[in-house]
């Protein structure tokens, strides 16, 4: 069993910065692929951004060039570093994990509130 704890959300005014991070535990955490995804109120959960045990990445086009998705699989930890945020990327930001050759995602953390100030 995978669990996954996210931390770093807050308040930022619009153009600023936030990192958040999302600690796996359970020991298969360095084989799975692990994302990034947001929740809006009156919106559906939509994907953020992607890192696979390799690092390869995957992003939405809304944050292309904007946010940088990374893991360290020695600490079990992936991040997402968030620049020049607007008041859109107001959300509940998500960590999921995925098995290997698994088509959904089957592990969540309990999410962390990002909120960007005009």
């Amino acid at each position: 069993q995978v669990q996954l704890v996210e931390s770093g959300g807050g308040l930022v005014q619009a153009g600023g910065s936030l990192r958040l991070s999302c600690a796996a535990s359970g020991g298969i955490s360095s084989i799975i692929t692990m994302g990034w995804f947001r929740q809006a109120p009156g919106r559906a959960r939509e994907m953020v951004a992607s890192i696979s045990s390799g690092g390869t990445t995957d992003y939405a086009e809304s944050v292309k060039g904007r946010f940088t998705i990374s893991r360290d699989n020695a600490k079990n930890t992936m991040y997402l570093q968030m620049n020049s945020l607007k008041p859109d990327d107001t959300a509940v930001y998500y960590c999921g994990g995925r098995l290997p050759f698994a088509s959904n995602y089957g592990y969540w953390g309990q999410g962390t509130q990002v909120t960007v100030s005009s």
